[in-house]
Order: structure tokens, then sequence, then C-alpha cells
């Protein structure tokens, strides 16, 4: 019966943020400011994710061969390779990484 009162609980939820999103006045959408928001959010939301996942273990923070991949990654980013070619230096170093460590 929990799971049900969790799942209900999380359909409400749901439904009444995007109903307070649509319920937003376009003239506040409009700011500058709101703009920028908006645009700066997913970058930031992007950035908490891969860094949980790279550094994360569960309760644990950890530094392994994920963190030499997003390293190689971030290297790759300043040198502007193309997309595919960051993706597979992370996964080649990544891959090199726990080869190396047994």
């Amino acid at each position: 019966m929990t799971v049900w009162i969790a799942i209900g609980a999380t359909f409400v939820g749901c439904y009444a943020v995007k109903l307070a999103g649509l319920l937003v006045p376009a003239g506040v959408l409009q700011k500058p400011l709101v703009k920028r928001l908006a645009a700066l959010l997913p970058v930031a939301l992007l950035a908490a994710l891969t860094a949980q996942q790279t550094f994360a273990d569960g309760r644990h923070l950890v530094l392994d061969a994920r963190a030499a991949g997003l390293a190689a990654a971030a290297v790759a980013l300043l040198l502007r390779a193309p997309f595919l070619l960051v993706v597979a230096a992370a996964v080649v170093v990544t891959a090199g990484v726990r080869a190396l460590a047994g």
C-alpha cells in the first residue's frame, strides 16, 4: 500500500508542478533574468549529475577511473574536439585506467 501512496503523491506533485508552469504569466517569462536562468539551469543540472555519477559511490566519495575519463573529456573539450571524440576519449581513458588497475 505504501508504494501506491508514493506513486499517487508523485503523480500529484508532477501534475502540480506542470500546472504551476502553465499558470506563469507570459510577461514573467520574458524578463531577462528569467530567460538567463532558464538557459543556465539545464547546464547546472547536467554538471551536478555528472559530478554525482563520477565522484560518488553510494554515500562515499571516490576517485577512480571515472574521474580520469572525465578529465580526458574535459581536455578534449578544451581542445575543441567534436562531441563524439570527447566521448571516445572518456571511454578509452576510463577503460585504460580500469585495465591497468586490475
